[in-house]
């Protein structure tokens, strides 16, 4: 089978999203032939090149979102009526209040418009940043209808948010969309949503490819919760958001089916619109092998000694992990907080570390030498590759509880790494925390230092239920969260979507079917002729009759 596998933001680059659990699944599946079709967030991240692919890996293709694209075409009379039209009418179901089902239609229509006009004649970069698709914009946002959010916008939202629907909808005007491209795989599988599904929803239109499409952190969810630290203004962020709700929408209406990456992903998709029975979890794919040795017998780990391990970030609150140590550190003088830190920190990152140390000197001030290293002050901060945590294995290793003190999750990954290495854990309610927990562990609500403290100290005071817990963690973790689990499932959705395919003709090749059975055959069989193999079937019918 021929997989078109499309991506943003990640696989094949060495840096980004997806990228680890993509890699695994194109490694995994060695039956099947990948063709790669990527979409770039940054000159960064393509500076910093691919990963090694694997040889049944047949074709990689590109394209930047980031980087103004002007192919230089310019539409005639009947091309910008033609552009107005449909534009209008994407506009028009973006801008309109509610979730009503004629909105969503005229969306959809409007997108696929400017799709077919893109392959017909030519790129939409002029087009989309023109003084036709801000008027047509205004019109949309003015009409009887329009969400409150649109009808509050001035000109200068209009131009902002169609520089945005120009990046958005670049991948309409690619080169992707022929015979040779995504009209030659068997089945599109995007690893996302927004821009890399709506590939997929193209190839669906133009050569009735299936479409799966995979979310292990909604892409929906995703942009709200960046909308929220941009320096947009109000009518912008909800133009914004009513078009990636419209366009999540029409991929999970067009999908053949949705693998939301857990319940929370999942509840995420039906509140968009997912129909149930095209929904079905799939749990993201860790390496367990080298978390192993971790955890095998009942006295590892300091057992007077919390980590955290994770990105430092705001969303990871260790503010209120701090204001928690400190009341365990009442109750328990002799425990240590480690905070074992990822060594790729986002932007901001470093401002907030600081007021982290801040806090942690002020809140210790006697124990405080300045240097947080582990021996001279109760909180410890590190990087995952120093001297006293050099693997991810020796960080979980160094104490008997694991902490997540998070106010925003998606699927924790650092959570499940815990459980791999045998660990009891204390994690706040959000996300997917309470799923993948499923009881091996505490919970308590996030921004509650003191529940938060009271379930360490639960844990630091009761070696046996540790112990405990961490074993049914680990039997949990091997049960649900594997690559092997990841890629037997993945096995068979490929199969069952392309069983329910109709076949494809394409004659111009001389072959009857887009996709022989023959041509699947390993070994002597897959070399013959087409033409050969064809009488060798027709022969052997007329034997049987």
């Amino acid at each position: 089978m021929r997989i078109g596998l499309l991506t943003e933001g990640g696989y094949p680059y060495a840096t980004g999203e997806s990228r680890l659990w993509c890699d695994r699944l194109v490694r995994g599946l060695t039956a099947h032939e990948f063709d790669l079709y990527a979409l770039s967030r940054s000159a960064r991240q393509e500076d910093g090149g691919w990963v090694e692919l694997p040889p049944h890996v047949r074709r990689v293709r590109t394209a930047p979102l980031w980087a103004p694209e002007d192919d230089g075409h310019t539409y005639g009379r009947r091309e910008r009526r033609h552009f107005a039209g449909h534009f209008r009418a994407l506009s028009t179901g973006m801008c309109a209040e509610g979730d009503d089902e004629e909105a969503a239609d005229l969306f959809a229509e409007g997108l696929h418009g400017l799709a077919e006009l893109a392959r017909e004649r030519g790129g939409l970069y002029a087009a989309l940043r023109s003084e036709v698709a801000v008027r047509t914009l205004e019109s949309a946002c003015r009409a009887p209808g329009a969400r409150r959010g649109a009808a509050a916008a001035t000109v200068p939202d209009h131009l902002a948010v169609v520089d945005r629907l120009e990046r958005a909808l670049r991948p309409l005007s690619l080169d992707w969309y022929d015979e040779d491209g995504l009209g030659a795989v068997d089945l599109c599988h995007a690893a996302s949503g927004g821009s890399a599904a709506l590939s997929g929803l193209l190839a669906k239109r133009f050569f009735g490819t299936p479409l799966l499409v995979t979310e292990y952190g909604v892409h929906l969810r995703a942009h709200y919760l960046a909308a929220t630290e941009a320096p947009d203004s109000d009518p912008v962020r909800a133009l914004l958001a009513a078009f990636h709700g419209r366009l999540a929408g029409e991929v999970y209406r067009q999908a053949a089916l949705l693998t939301p990456g857990n319940t929370h992903a999942r509840r995420w998709q039906e509140r968009c619109g997912a129909d149930r029975g095209k929904l079905r979890t799939v749990y993201p794919g860790m390496e367990s092998e080298r978390f192993t040795e971790v955890g095998e017998d009942e006295e590892s780990g300091d057992p007077a000694t919390l980590v955290w391990v994770g990105r430092v970030e705001p969303a990871k609150d260790l503010i209120a992990l701090l204001h928690a140590f400190a009341e365990v550190r009442k109750a328990q003088p002799d425990v240590r907080l480690r905070i074992i830190a990822a060594p790729v920190r986002e932007s901001g990152a470093e401002a907030y570390l600081a007021h982290c140390r801040a806090l942690a000197a002020q809140l210790f001030p006697d124990e405080a030498s300045g240097a947080h290293e582990v021996g001279e002050n109760p909180v410890a901060f590190e990087e995952i590759g120093g001297p006293e945590a050099p693997t991810l294995a020796e960080a979980y290793a160094a104490g008997a509880v694991v902490v997540l003190s998070s106010v925003v999750e998606g699927f924790p990954i650092s959570l499940v790494e815990a459980m791999f290495c045998a660990r009891a854990t204390v994690s706040t309610d959000v996300g997917a925390v309470v799923e993948v927990i499923g009881g091996t562990g505490l919970v308590v609500p996030p921004r509650n230092p003191r529940a938060l403290a009271d379930a360490c100290l639960a844990l630091l005071r009761d070696p046996e239920r540790r112990y405990r817990l961490g074993a049914a963690a680990r039997a949990r973790a091997l049960e649900l969260f594997t690559v092997e689990q990841n890629l037997a499932a993945f096995r068979g959705i490929y199969l069952e979507l392309l069983s329910h395919t109709p076949v494809r003709r394409r004659a111009a090749e001389g072959v009857p079917f887009a996709h022989p059975a023959e041509a699947y055959v390993p070994g002597i069989w897959a070399d013959q002729p087409v033409s050969a193999a064809a009488g060798a079937a027709a022969g052997s019918g007329d034997a049987d009759a």
